[in-house]
């Protein structure tokens, strides 16, 4: 597949806005560009809540993290250790970001040492799991020796300041879109978030609300991390992230970040989702090339056809288009695959990383060719 063109970090922000972002390690040893390695994929691409200034992984070690990703150079090296990362610095960066997310959601022994090593340096410790670095008594202490913070980005807040879902949803003006996926781990986060930027870009305001740890590491305004909210508050949690978005901001469209796929024995927040945020539309991303569900290797991918019947079965919504993930497809694999299920799906298909965002807008502006005119839900 031929190099990708997509926008840096300088290109994305103002020069005055990334001096003033804190400056990040992303530790992701030996699951870098893989599906394990998730959260660092997501903050490579995109991050406005850090300035990513190396990747951790001694498997890729002296190589450049874009061309790794995406055949596409950015400025963020990747080192073997945490010495060699912070040796390139002119000083101490400000930030130690976990940057997998492993199935188990837990700490290794190998990982606890660099984190310890982290706060022995004055860094503050960002994590996603689901073990919460900050209610652990040897990692909270020597945190507290050195006086940096942990942030724990899976922490709920206490059950007795949860929200119930109320309906109020209903109410929200802007275009509601969710991107679902066949799959975990499978570009839900990445689509909606070139996606974001292509219809800001139009001048459609769009809010692009986290349901995932990643989502939120990466500096999303509104969010809730899905997984770690018990059910009975899930629906009305995201409900309120939405409905603060929508008052605060005022958009055209809000688009909410999906986690697993509705047909995914394993996870049920995709059902939460879709109830929670009652969604107009629906775009779907799918992995032709992947052959079972992560981590589950006796599992079958569904199809596309077959997750799209589910979701409009499960919710009174439509799905008005596929993205895909093309791990493992050339480029004349994608292409053909575009061809191929668009005729068969009925529905525009495209891919948002290796084709241009454009095809994305219009697959959104052609199903509700209102927004351009400012009436987002007159759809066609």
């Amino acid at each position: 597949m031929p190099p990708l063109t997509r926008d840096t970090p300088t290109q994305m922000a103002s020069l005055t806005e990334i001096a003033a972002q804190p400056t990040a390690v992303v530790y992701c040893e030996g699951n870098f560009a893989r599906i394990d390695g998730k959260t660092a994929n997501g903050l490579v691409r995109h991050s406005e809540a850090y300035r990513i200034v190396s990747v951790i992984d001694s498997t890729h070690s002296g190589e450049n993290s874009g061309l790794v990703l995406d055949d596409a150079i950015n400025s963020t090296p990747i080192f073997e250790s945490l010495d060699a990362a912070v040796a390139q610095e002119a000083s101490m960066p400000d930030t130690f970001i976990y940057g997998m997310a492993p199935s188990t959601g837990r700490l290794s022994m190998a990982d606890r040492g660099v984190i310890l090593d982290a706060i022995a340096r004055g860094m503050n410790i960002v994590s996603g799991l689901h073990e919460y670095l900050s209610e652990d008594v040897e990692i909270a202490q020597a945190a507290s020796e050195r006086q940096v913070s942990i942030r724990d980005i899976r922490k709920p807040k206490r059950s007795k300041d949860m929200r119930l879902f109320d309906g109020s949803v209903a109410d929200v003006h802007a275009l509601r879109i969710a991107v679902l996926g066949t799959d975990c781990a499978i570009g839900k986060r990445t689509t909606a978030t070139v996606l974001a930027r292509a219809l800001n870009a139009k001048g459609i305001k769009t809010v692009l609300v986290g349901t995932g740890q990643t989502g939120l590491m990466q500096g999303a305004k509104y969010g809730v991390a899905m997984d770690a909210v018990p059910p009975q508050f899930c629906c009305g949690e995201l409900e309120g992230v939405i409905v603060a978005a929508s008052e605060a901001e005022q958009p055209d469209v809000i688009l909410i970040e999906g986690q697993g796929a509705l047909s995914h024995p394993a996870f049920c927040t995709s059902a939460f989702i879709l109830r929670g945020s009652q969604p107009d539309a629906v775009i779907l991303q799918h992995a032709p090339k992947r052959a079972h569900r992560c981590d589950f290797p006796n599992m079958p991918m569904p199809t596309p056809a077959s997750e799209i019947a589910l979701i409009e079965a499960f919710s009174d919504t439509k799905v008005i288009g596929m993205t895909l993930n093309h791990e493992g497809m050339s480029d004349a694999e994608i292409k053909s695959t575009i061809a191929a299920q668009s005729e068969k799906l009925g529905l525009p298909v495209t891919d948002a990383l290796s084709r241009p965002a454009a095809h994305l807008l219009a697959m959104v502006v052609g199903a509700y060719p209102g927004l351009e005119q400012g009436i987002p839900k007159v759809a066609v």
